[in-house]
């Protein structure tokens, strides 16, 4: 899970999505990352993150903001950017290593072929965390679904 300086988006997705994976019995690593290398590393997520996570038993306190780097493609099976400018940091990052099989825009997963962004809640107040905690719960569902198949149970999703 990419957004840019991850704190806000990518930390909630991969709680949302840990969780989920958990839930379901699947042993997955789930991790989350930015493109913005100097934002926020070291930092945990925003507070209103984290609030609205914890509202939905969510806890994404522990998490650590890291840097997004191209190895991730050797590490992650699937890699879901927040957004299509985040998706363009993740190619420019990765350079030869990026592959277009395994990365793709979270929502997606909901709306095939459309390209939609998770809008970035930093600048706002907290109902548009609850917002986007919504839209990526009901990607991550999809995803839960579409990858708990026994044929790809082993996938990692970033």
């Amino acid at each position: 899970m990419v957004c840019l300086g991850n704190i806000c988006r990518s930390p909630m997705a991969e709680g949302i999505l840990e969780s989920k994976a958990k839930m379901a019995g699947l042993n997955w690593m789930v991790d989350s990352a930015g493109t913005n290398n100097g934002y926020h590393v070291g930092e945990q997520p925003h507070p209103l993150s984290q609030k609205v996570a914890r509202q939905h038993a969510v806890d994404i306190s522990t998490q650590c903001a890291r840097a997004f780097v191209a190895e991730d493609f050797d590490r992650f099976d699937k890699i879901y950017a927040m957004s299509s400018d985040i998706l363009n940091d993740i190619k420019n990052i990765s350079r030869k290593k990026f592959d277009s099989s395994k990365a793709d825009l979270l929502l997606n997963e909901l709306y095939p072929g459309e390209n939609r962004n998770v809008p970035d809640p930093w600048f706002g107040d907290e109902p548009g965390y609850h917002v986007v905690f919504e839209m990526i719960d009901k990607a991550c569902d999809k995803i839960i679904k579409h990858y708990r198949q026994p044929s790809t149970v082993n996938r990692q999703p970033l």
